[in-house]
This record gives C-alpha cells, sequence and structure tokens, in this order.
C-alpha cells in the first residue's frame, strides 16, 4: 500500500464521485421516461403526486450510492477491493432504485372514473385486490401505460348503503371495480354533468387566460366544449374539458371548479 497526500487523494475521491454520480444521473433519466412516458404521462404526474414521489425515491437514490463512493473510495485499495466496494455499493443503489420504482408503480394512476357529477383519479393502490375480479372481464387487470377511462353504473338498490358507508369510510365508489362500466356507455350522463366552459371563465376571472389558452388548445369553440371537477388524492382538485358532443376530455387545468 502506498502513501498519498490528502490533496491527491480528495481529488481522486471527488473523481469517483462524480463519476458515479453522473452514471446514476443518467439512470435516473431512462427510469423518469419510464414513469412519465407511461406512467403518469402529463397531467398526472402533478395531478397524482408522481412528479414529487419520483424526485424524493430517485433523488435520495441518485445521492445515496455517489455519496457512498465518495465515502469509502481509496486509490490505494487492491483491484479487488475496489471491485469489491462497487459492486455492493452497486446493488444497494440498484435495489432501492428498484424499490422506489415499486412503490411509485403501486401509486400511479390507471382510471379517470366519471363519478356521476364528476372525474375522479383512481390509483392502483386505491383498488383492494379482493374486489379487483367482480370487474368487467376486459377491465380486470390494471393498465401499466397510463389511465383508461371508465364509467360508474348506477347503483342498484340494495348496494347503495354498503357502498356509501365504505365511501364514507375511505373507498370510494370510483374505486369498487364492480360497478366500472365504458366509459362511453355514461357519454349522455357526463354531458349532462358537464358544465359549460364559457361559466368557467365567468367564475374564474384571473384563470382566463390559462381557461382561453386550453380552450384554444382543443381546437373547439368554447361553445362546444363542457367542463367537470376532477378528484385526485392529497385532496387535489383539477377541472377537465371536455368536447360537448363526445364528451372526450381534451385538456386538463389546475383550477378547482367545485
Amino acid at each position: 500500500m502506498f502513501h498519498i497526500s490528502n490533496a491527491s487523494l480528495w481529488r481522486s475521491k471527488v473523481r469517483a464521485f462524480s463519476f458515479h454520480f453522473g452514471c446514476s444521473f443518467a439512470i435516473a433519466g431512462l427510469a423518469a421516461l419510464l414513469v412519465f412516458g407511461l406512467w403518469y404521462s402529463y397531467p398526472f404526474g402533478e395531478i397524482s403526486g408522481g412528479r414529487e414521489l419520483f424526485l424524493l425515491i430517485v433523488g435520495v437514490d441518485v445521492a445515496l450510492g455517489p455519496l457512498i463512493t465518495l465515502a469509502v473510495f481509496n486509490p490505494s485499495k487492491s483491484r479487488r477491493e475496489k471491485i469489491l466496494d462497487f459492486s455492493l455499493i452497486g446493488l444497494l443503489q440498484m435495489g432501492a432504485l428498484v424499490y422506489g420504482l415499486w412503490a411509485v408503480a403501486l401509486a400511479r394512476p390507471v382510471h379517470v372514473v366519471f363519478e356521476y357529477d364528476r372525474l375522479r383519479v383512481v390509483h392502483a393502490v386505491d383498488i383492494p385486490a379482493e374486489l379487483l375480479d367482480r370487474a368487467p372481464a376486459d377491465l380486470k387487470s390494471l393498465p401499466l401505460t397510463g389511465p383508461t377511462y371508465l364509467a360508474l353504473r348506477p347503483m342498484r338498490a340494495n348496494e347503495q348503503q354498503d357502498m356509501m358507508t365504505a365511501a364514507f369510510g375511505g373507498l370510494w365508489l370510483s374505486a369498487r371495480p364492480e360497478l366500472w362500466q365504458p366509459y362511453a356507455a355514461a357519454s349522455l350522463a357526463i354531458l349532462q354533468a358537464g358544465k359549460p366552459v364559457s361559466e368557467l371563465i365567468q367564475r374564474f376571472p384571473s384563470q382566463q387566460q390559462a381557461i382561453l389558452n386550453a380552450v384554444s388548445g382543443t381546437g373547439r369553440p368554447v361553445e362546444g366544449l363542457v367542463y367537470l371537477p376532477v378528484v385526485a388524492r392529497k385532496d387535489a382538485f383539477w377541472t377537465a374539458v371536455l368536447d360537448r358532443q363526445e364528451a372526450k376530455v381534451l385538456a386538463y387545468l389546475p383550477i378547482d371548479s367545485f
């Protein structure tokens, strides 16, 4: 083992830290493509809190490995010792990243459900696993490529009391798979619940330009659009802009329109 000065030691440590940080940042970039390209496409990264959760988990992971490298790296170590150090750090960091992505996947939005007078974003973790078999045959699997649009069928008389009690306990109606039906099946009810976007402009004059920009982006005249409030987790309230003819969601606005 040879002697090196403190200055040389710290230069070597910083180089090792920088290299490890660059590699970690590149891997985090690939993870971000997965998360925001598939699971949390705009605007669900904001509506569902995916951006904050991802940044927290990946930020810790990106910092964790390089900081451990900074602490343990020593150029005077043997090649075998360096390989062992980097292997253990890499395994620790990869394990943390995989666990973090698993947590992000569990929290991902899977459906946007018309809940009689609003849209609700439902996340994988919201749906009790034991109830999923009650979903219609083509809706038993939860999507991995972003949320799909569904609607709730009318509740039967013998279901109302139990389901409403469960809803007050935190199990939202939209998280009850037995109530799901295709979005198009409820298009008339959706349009009846929707309100003219012109009314939204009157209600929120300070947001007029943002609303008009969203209207312009739809390619529809304001008279051809309606809106519905959107509910997600953490008391996040947004507004969806829909086509007046087909009930298709065309845009989202960060406005609480309840």
